[in-house]
């Protein structure tokens, strides 16, 4: 089901490109009622968007006679900064989704002049960065507005949200702000549950519900020094960095992201990620398809070794042979 925003903006499409329709047929072209349509029209009007409503058997709706969308008017200088913008976005993992990014793209580069859209599709197709291309977790669009929102407008929230060991919980969050790091996004607030500052992976909160209460951030505070604080203390034995010898898009959709962080590098993939335990890793590992060198940790080798003694003594067992304890 497609969001109550994307209904409107098409709704205003559809006006755009008929003289005149019947809601009817609206109401089946957005797939909703003739209600709907009606209250998605009074949202149009309140944007200053001129809706006008024919009543009858006859009747519909359209635009004002004579009312045309402004069109988009950028200097070279602000088309090459969207442009930059968008591909620097991607670049970082910063993107909502791919489809997005380039139908944001392609949808500014149709409305400009052709003396401009040809020198930023050179950029676009020639740009290149000194920076490793980032694979993100790309959280929903409603959630990063409504947290950004809330964090502005100082509400409290109530979220759905799916911890990192697959807890579904209700909560209310003040949210004291967003923040972007390394291919994730976070919301940073005091978490009501706990009365205390908490840190939130956005792409694990399943919605976001606006409470009537406000509150107030404390002075000073930072969200960025709050975050990268908070993630350097989480309590991980093991810093674990490995090149995967295969393609970025494919080693991408074979790796929980929420566990690891993935960026292009000379001869493959770098994959970084934490862990308490090695043997859970060198079974992530052993999973794939492609070959890898272990950059660090060295112990990371031994839990290979010992996962590779494990499956020659499976493959060598005989049937009816019991297989020796783990501490045996």
């Amino acid at each position: 089901m497609s969001h109550p925003l994307t209904r409107v903006l098409t709704l205003l499409e559809l006006l755009q490109s008929h003289t005149r329709i019947p809601g009817s047929e609206l109401a089946d072209r957005l797939g909703t009622d003739v209600r709907t349509v009606r209250r998605y029209a009074a949202h149009l009007r309140e944007l200053g968007i001129p809706v006008e409503a024919e009543r009858g058997r006859h009747g519909g709706y359209r635009l004002a006679r004579g009312y045309r969308m402004p069109p988009l008017v950028l200097t070279n200088d602000e088309a090459l900064a969207v442009v930059v913008g968008l591909l620097a976005a991607e670049r970082l993992g910063m993107s909502m989704t791919i489809p997005a990014n380039s139908g944001a793209l392609a949808k500014i580069e149709r409305v400009l002049p052709h003396s401009l859209r040809e020198p930023l599709a050179a950029m676009r197709e020639t740009l290149s960065f000194t920076t490793n291309a980032v694979t993100a977790q790309a959280p929903e669009t409603s959630v990063l507005l409504a947290l950004a929102q809330a964090s502005r407008a100082r509400t409290t929230v109530g979220i759905s949200y799916l911890s990192w060991h697959q807890d579904q919980t209700e909560r209310d969050l003040d949210p004291y702000g967003v923040v972007f790091h390394r291919g994730r996004w976070y919301a940073v607030g005091r978490d009501h549950r706990h009365d205390s500052l908490r840190t939130f992976r956005i792409d694990r909160i399943a919605s976001v519900t606006t409470r009537t209460q406000t509150f107030t951030a404390p002075d000073d505070f930072d969200p960025v020094t709050h975050l990268t604080s908070a993630l350097a203390q989480v309590p991980y034995r093991w810093d674990v960095e490995v090149l995967i010898h295969g393609p970025l898009d494919d080693v991408a959709r074979r790796l929980p992201r929420s566990a690891v962080t993935l960026t292009a590098d000379t001869g493959g993939v770098l994959m970084r990620a934490r862990a308490e335990r090695l043997d859970g890793m060198a079974h992530l590992l052993a999973s794939l398809e492609w070959p890898f060198t272990i950059h660090r940790p060295d112990e990371l080798r031994q839990a290979l070794k010992n996962l590779a003694d494990q499956l020659a003594a499976a493959a060598e067992r005989a049937p009816g042979q019991r297989a020796a304890s783990a501490g045996a």
